[in-house]
């Protein structure tokens, strides 16, 4: 039976169905969330005199500390409101990558989307903005584009992705580009260049320039997968003891032949790209730098620019890696007429520089050409992104 909405009873159910869809007023205004100084919070704020203040809001926290690349960082202090703040600087004008901890924990900045990725980690990234950061800046030219490109590597028996750059006018025309394969380091992946490495908006601004010309820059993930009975990594200054440099070594052979057997044939395939070791150039930064030299000395008719960046002999013994070296030292004549140029480059206080000056001093006893800069600077994408805007305009001209 269903009631009459005129009579008493409909009236009542009508009543409590309309009841059930209205919320009370009292309750939604108790649900309205209040304010909080996070709300209008601006996370790294820098002065006219590039001093940089980091600020994070964690009211229940007990400790905090900020740090990156940027120089020294350390605790923080809390006001009132829960807003925990370090002023450092003036820093030279840059971009910097940073983390906080929070009571042990290490965090990125969650106010800022400006992020750093890696095969374990993120970090926060900010700029100081000034004329020594103009060439990495995000100007009014030209830009190109990076696609995040997946594969399959017979190699490696698994999905790969790189991340590849082509020029302005790519799209749509029917030019050919040579080839700049450029590599990370330890901890990174493909990513790394095309994010706080800034290639892309490097690249745009020296071709806009006329610093360089047009070219297609291909950024692999040259981070593999280690054996499960991986030796333990020896201590900054220590020597790495022969099974850990042999398990390096196997790491950076199955690296070459990713990169020559499958990422080389699949770009030269896929993209309009000239062929040939006279259109491919490769650099690499620290582990990177290491793969870079692995495949001069293995492989070295097939790249006729070559850059290994904060990298050198790994462990130090020159002796050691000239013997097993040979065949590429023998042929010093072949590989000079090969390699148009083989540039080194390192950081007065990078850790890899007595590698650096061994590998260069090798070199140079069996008649090598190639050219040693010992620049300022660390083991940091500081450096390394100078090293690119200097790289870039000395290649395939």
């Amino acid at each position: 039976m269903i009631p009459s909405p005129r009579s008493p009873f409909g009236v009542a159910v009508a009543l409590l169905a309309l009841a059930a869809v209205i919320p009370p007023r009292a309750s939604a205004q108790t649900s309205q969330r209040r304010p909080t100084p996070n709300d209008t919070l601006k996370s790294t704020e820098v002065a006219p005199d590039r001093k940089v203040t980091f600020r994070i809001y964690a009211p229940k926290a007990d400790e905090v500390s900020v740090g990156g690349d940027f120089g020294r960082g350390g605790a923080m202090s809390k006001d009132d409101g829960g807003v925990w703040s370090l002023t450092v600087g003036p820093l030279t004008p840059d971009f910097y990558s940073y983390t906080f901890t929070v009571d042990g924990v290490r965090t990125v900045d969650p106010k800022s989307a400006m992020i750093k990725p890696g095969l374990a980690s993120l970090d926060s990234m900010f700029l100081v903005p000034g004329e020594e950061a103009d060439f990495e800046a995000t100007r009014d030219v030209p830009h190109g584009e990076i696609r995040a490109v997946w594969y399959r590597s017979g190699t490696l028996d698994t999905p790969r992705r790189m991340h590849v750059y082509t020029p302005p006018g790519y799209e749509g025309g029917e030019e050919k580009y040579p080839v700049f394969y450029l590599l990370h380091g330890g901890g990174d992946e493909d990513a790394g260049w095309s994010t706080i490495g800034r290639a892309g908006f490097i690249l745009d601004n020296l071709i806009a320039a006329k610093k360089a010309g047009p070219m297609l820059v291909v950024m692999p993930n040259g981070s593999l997968p280690p054996p499960e009975d991986m030796p333990a990594r020896p201590a900054r200054g220590e020597a790495p003891s022969p099974e850990f440099r042999a398990a390096i070594e196997a790491l950076q052979s199955r690296f070459m032949d990713e990169l020559l057997k499958e990422v080389v044939p699949l770009v030269e395939k896929t993209y309009r790209v000239k062929a040939g070791p006279e259109n491919r150039a490769l650099a690499g930064l620290s582990m990177g730098g290491g793969q870079t030299l692995r495949v001069l000395t293995t492989n070295p008719g097939q790249f006729a620019y070559i850059a290994i960046w904060s990298a050198g002999l790994f462990g130090g013994n020159a002796e050691e890696w000239e013997q097993r070296n040979e065949t590429f030292l023998a042929e010093a004549e072949k590989a000079n007429g090969s390699v148009k140029r083989l540039e080194i480059v390192v950081g007065d206080q990078d850790f890899a520089l007595p590698g650096t000056k061994a590998l260069a001093e090798v070199l140079k006893k069996r008649g090598i050409e190639h050219d040693l800069r010992i620049t300022g600077g660390g083991h940091t994408w500081i450096n390394w992104r100078h090293y690119l805007n200097e790289l870039a305009p000395k290649l395939f001209r």
